[in-house]
C-alpha cells in the first residue's frame, strides 16, 4: 500500500499515536503528568481515500468532515441497539467538524461485515463456491440480488497494506469464542438492518456494510460479560455501499452514492492502471475528485436530509 502522503497536523495537548488509512489518533496528555491518557482517544477523520488496499495520493476535500458528520448522525439512529465510543465533539479548533473524542476500547480483532444484498467479494466468492463466509445461498444470484436474509460475512483484520481474507462463523468462534461470535453477528445485521429502514425511507438501498466493535469492560452486563461498544465510522460510504432504488437492477453493476466510483474509474481504461500490477494507482483527475466530492456530500444530504456545510 502506498505510504500516507501528508504529516498528521500537530495539536497541542494531543500527541500521535497511530495512522490509519484515513484516520489518525491521538492521546490527549495529561497536563499534570505529561503523560498520555489511556481511556480515551482524539479520532481524526483525514480527506485520504483507499482503493483496492492502497492509499491514493489524492484526497477528497472534505471527506472527512462527512465521514464524521454522517457517522454522529447514525450513532443517533442505533443509540436504542447498542452504545457508541464517542464522549464528545469538543475537540481542537484545527480538526473541528472532523474529529470525535472517544472511548479507548479492547477491539473485536474481525471485520464485522453484513450483506443484504450480493456484490463485490461476495459476489465473487459466490460465482466460485455458491456461498459467501460459509453461508450457502440459492442458485441464480446475479449481482445486485437482493439476499433472502441478511448475511453476516466476516473477514480478517489484515495489516495495512494487506487483504483482508472471508472467515467463516466458526473460525470467528474459533478466534474470539461463541459468546462473542453470536453477539458481534447479531449486532451486525441488527446495524445492517436498521441502516436499510432508514435509508428506504429515503430512496435508498444499504447493500452492505462493516461496521467495528470494541469491547468496553467497564460496561460489563448482569452476566460479567464486557459490553460491546459501535467504534470507528458507522454506515458511511467508506465503510457501506449505498444505492438509488429507484436505479436498482440486479444482473449488472449497480450506481452507487460510495466509493466504488473511485474504483470504476481506477480499473476503466481511462486510469491506464492495471490493479493486479502491484504498482500504485495514479493520481485522480480533478474531475473525479470534484465528483467523488460531490457523492460523498449527496450522500450525507440524502439520508440525513440536511444540508452539508
Amino acid at each position: 500500500m502506498t505510504s500516507v502522503a501528508t504529516t498528521p497536523p500537530a495539536l497541542p495537548g494531543f500527541a500521535h499515536v497511530y495512522s490509519g488509512k484515513v484516520r489518525e489518533l491521538y492521546a490527549q496528555v495529561d497536563p499534570g503528568t505529561g503523560e498520555p491518557r489511556e481511556d480515551q482517544l482524539l479520532l481524526v477523520a483525514s480527506d485520504r481515500i483507499s482503493a483496492y488496499d492502497f492509499i491514493l495520493d489524492t484526497e477528497i476535500p472534505d471527506k472527512g468532515a462527512v465521514l464524521t458528520q454522517l457517522s454522529l448522525w447514525w450513532f443517533e439512529q442505533l443509540a436504542d441497539i447498542l452504545p457508541n465510543h464517542v464522549i464528545s465533539t469538543d475537540v481542537p479548533a484545527a480538526v473541528a467538524g472532523r474529529a470525535v473524542l472517544v472511548r479507548r476500547l479492547q477491539m473485536v480483532p474481525v471485520e464485522c461485515i453484513g450483506r443484504a444484498y450480493l456484490t463485490g467479494s461476495g459476489l465473487a466468492e459466490y460465482r466460485q463456491t455458491s456461498s459467501v463466509c460459509g453461508v450457502t445461498l440459492p442458485e441464480g444470484l446475479e449481482d445486485g440480488s437482493r439476499l433472502p436474509e441478511p448475511i453476516f460475512t466476516p473477514t480478517t483484520k489484515a495489516p495495512v497494506g494487506e487483504h483482508d481474507q472471508p472467515m467463516t462463523f466458526a473460525q470467528v468462534e474459533a478466534e474470539v469464542g461463541a459468546d462473542l461470535a453470536s453477539r458481534v453477528r447479531d449486532l451486525t445485521t441488527a446495524i445492517l438492518a436498521r441502516g436499510n429502514a432508514v435509508a428506504a425511507e429515503r430512496g435508498i438501498l444499504l447493500a452492505d456494510t462493516k461496521v467495528e466493535f470494541g469491547l468496553d469492560p467497564a460496561a460489563a452486563d448482569e452476566a460479567g460479560r464486557p459490553g460491546i461498544v459501535l467504534a470507528d465510522e458507522v454506515l458511511t460510504p467508506d465503510s457501506s455501499r449505498f444505492w438509488p432504488a429507484d436505479q436498482w437492477q440486479p444482473g449488472r453493476a449497480q450506481p452507487s452514492y460510495d466509493k466504488q466510483f473511485v474504483r470504476d474509474w481506477l480499473t476503466s481504461p481511462a486510469s491506464g492502471w492495471d490493479r493486479h500490477s502491484g504498482e500504485a494507482p495514479p493520481p485522480l483527475p480533478e474531475a473525479i475528485v470534484e465528483q467523488t466530492r460531490a457523492k460523498y456530500v449527496e450522500a450525507y444530504e440524502a439520508l440525513t436530509g440536511r444540508r452539508f456545510g
